[in-house]
C-alpha cells in the first residue's frame, strides 16, 4: 500500500497529456492575475519618486508583450489535438 493512501482506494493515475493540458489551462486562468499585477507595479513606483514617466512606459510595453507571448505559447499548446484517433472516428458511419 502507498502512504497516503485510503484502505480500499486505488491511485488515480492521469495520462500525461491531460495532466499537462489541465496546467496549462491553469496557467491561462492566471494569466490575467498576473498581468494586473505587473500592471499596478509601476503605481508604486510613481509614489516612491524612484521612476521616470519613460521608464515606466518602457516597463508597460516589455510587460505587454511578454504576457502576449506568454498567451501565444499557452494556447497554442492548448488549441485542438489533430492526432486523438476518437476525435476523428466519432463523425464518420462504418457500415
Amino acid at each position: 500500500m502507498r502512504p497516503g493512501l485510503k484502505p480500499g482506494k486505488a491511485a488515480l493515475f492521469v495520462q500525461q497529456r491531460t495532466y499537462r493540458r489541465r496546467r496549462l489551462a491553469d496557467a491561462a486562468r492566471m494569466l490575467p492575475i498576473l498581468g494586473f499585477i505587473l500592471f499596478m507595479l509601476p503605481l508604486l513606483w510613481m509614489g516612491s519618486g524612484q521612476a521616470t514617466t519613460a521608464s515606466v512606459i518602457v516597463y508597460l510595453f516589455i510587460a505587454w508583450a511578454a504576457l502576449t507571448g506568454i498567451a501565444g505559447v499557452i494556447s497554442r499548446h492548448l488549441g485542438p489535438e489533430e492526432d486523438q484517433p476518437e476525435d476523428r472516428d466519432r463523425g464518420e458511419e462504418h457500415g
